[in-house]
């Protein structure tokens, strides 16, 4: 059976993407930082193994490798990310809270992808997907605001459009993801479209994603989104 492990796997996309995959049978690593408290969780049907991973914590990262070395992954989603402060102006920016931020969107990806690319290399799909968004993109960015949020998905973009330089030679594709403006926590209540559409829509892009598609930036719909 295939196998996917899921950051942040214990609300909003990161646990639709666990319902999903485990109803369809596959095997899930479902990964939060309390997993005695994900209820919601708990609940899913299937093949899940709960898993206790912060990712901004590298020795939970290390021991989660550990323990899962040898593991084949067929899929990676780095789904786990913050917003940080909204309503932020230019004078009013909070420096400790963007390098929060930063270190959950931008690095903790890279570090949990690293962790984990041996397990992916093994898998038959080989496949490492980050959720991003549309705020990522420069071409794309017309409005002011939303430093913080903004420059941390621009910032991983670059990271996984590099990793996917670094993966080639080991057959693994690295795909960045825009999930779509999704009604979750984040999102907040006056998005466009519910967790089951987005999740429903990534997998299949996940599904078709080839070789060739490796270091690419795609809406949850498929389309390409500008850097």
């Amino acid at each position: 059976m295939p196998s996917v492990l899921i950051t942040g796997a214990n609300r909003g996309l990161g646990l639709e993407f666990t319902r999903q995959y485990a109803a369809d049978g596959w095997r899930v690593f479902a990964a939060c930082r309390d997993p005695a408290g994900a209820r919601d969780l708990a609940a899913v049907e299937g093949d899940v193994s709960a898993e206790t991973l912060d990712v901004d914590d590298g020795p939970q990262v290390a021991a989660l490798a550990n323990k899962l070395s040898g593991q084949p992954i067929d899929v990676l989603i780095n789904n786990a990310g913050i917003y940080g402060p909204k309503d932020v102006t230019r004078d009013t920016v909070d420096y400790d809270a963007w390098g929060q931020v930063f270190r959950t969107n931008t690095m903790s990806p890279l570090a949990v992808s690293a962790a984990f690319a041996a397990n992916v290399a093994q898998g038959g799909q080989k496949k490492i997907i980050t959720l991003s968004s549309i705020m990522g993109s420069i071409a794309e960015n017309d409005s002011s605001g939303d430093f913080i949020y903004r420059s941390s998905k621009a910032a991983v973009n670059a990271v996984m459009k590099s990793l996917a330089g670094d993966l080639k030679s080991e057959g693994i594709t690295v795909v960045v993801l825009h999930p779509g403006w999704v009604r979750t926590d984040m999102g907040g209540p006056d998005a466009s479209i519910e967790a089951p559409e987005s999740v429903t829509g990534m997998r299949a892009v996940i599904a078709g994603l080839k070789e060739s598609d490796s270091g690419r930036f795609l809406n949850y719909d498929g389309t390409e989104i500008p850097w």
